[in-house]
């Protein structure tokens, strides 16, 4: 184990991961200014654009604090190089932690044990690595014909078909967002309620921004309504 670890904070593992990671915060500079370029062309006024980029930053607070508590466990296991650097990409660390612990049995042994050694820790990055690239190519390789279909449908559209391409999108958030809430629903009563606390309070946010005039509190809602669920949740499990 030590000697894996030793693997895993070393220097070019460092130069790696940080290469990386700038990689993909001068993606995201550049997105957004392309966004801020292009806000105008399809309507966007900047006080629109400034409310959008607010919304984006405070929804990716409760996402990313959750990987932020599992990214900690790992670093035990994988060092911080690896675990920034698959975390910078994917941004899932639930995902890489199952991948780790994944291959690491495939080679015969354990996260955290002695036999975890500078090869495991190898198989370990590869299958990680190599787990990640199916999303990289199918971006690559079909986002243009994505595209095509998606403007194909729109353009196919007309008043009495109804905006079909809002339909599908919003039937596959709430096929998404519905698949999560069953999985949580199923481990029990203390998980619906968080839930049910947390539509609640969404609900009643958006009522209230509706009433009173105020946008800025669903900018907010779902920052609040995560603290109000997490709230509940601590009392509920005391």
């Amino acid at each position: 184990m030590e000697s894996a670890m030793r693997l895993a904070t070393s220097f070019p593992m460092w130069i790696i991961a940080l290469i990386i990671l700038g990689v993909v915060i001068f993606q995201a500079i550049v997105f957004m200014r392309l966004a801020t370029k292009t806000s105008q062309s399809v309507g966007l006024t900047n006080s629109e654009v400034k409310s959008a980029i607010k919304v984006g930053g405070i929804s990716a607070i409760g996402p990313a604090m959750g990987s932020m508590i599992i990214a900690v466990s790992l670093i035990t296991f994988l060092g911080e190089p690896l675990t920034l650097m698959r975390s910078a990409v994917i941004g899932s660390s639930a995902i890489e932690s199952v991948g780790a612990s994944l291959a690491a049995q495939a080679y015969g042994t354990e996260l955290g044990s002695v036999g975890f050694n500078e090869q495991a820790f190898t198989t370990v990055v590869w299958t990680l690595c190599l787990g990640g690239l199916g999303w990289l190519f199918f971006v690559v390789l079909f986002i243009k014909s994505l595209s095509k279909v998606e403007q194909k449908v729109v353009n196919n559209n007309n008043a009495k078909k109804g905006n079909l391409m809002a339909i599908i999108s919003s039937a596959a958030m709430l096929g998404v967002f519905g698949n999560f809430t069953t999985g949580e629903v199923l481990k029990g009563i203390t998980h619906t309620g968080v839930i049910l606390t947390a539509a609640i309070t969404m609900f009643v946010l958006f009522s209230l921004s509706n009433k009173l005039k105020m946008n800025w509190i669903k900018e907010w809602s779902l920052g609040l309504s995560i603290l109000v669920s997490l709230t509940v949740s601590y009392f509920i499990t005391l």
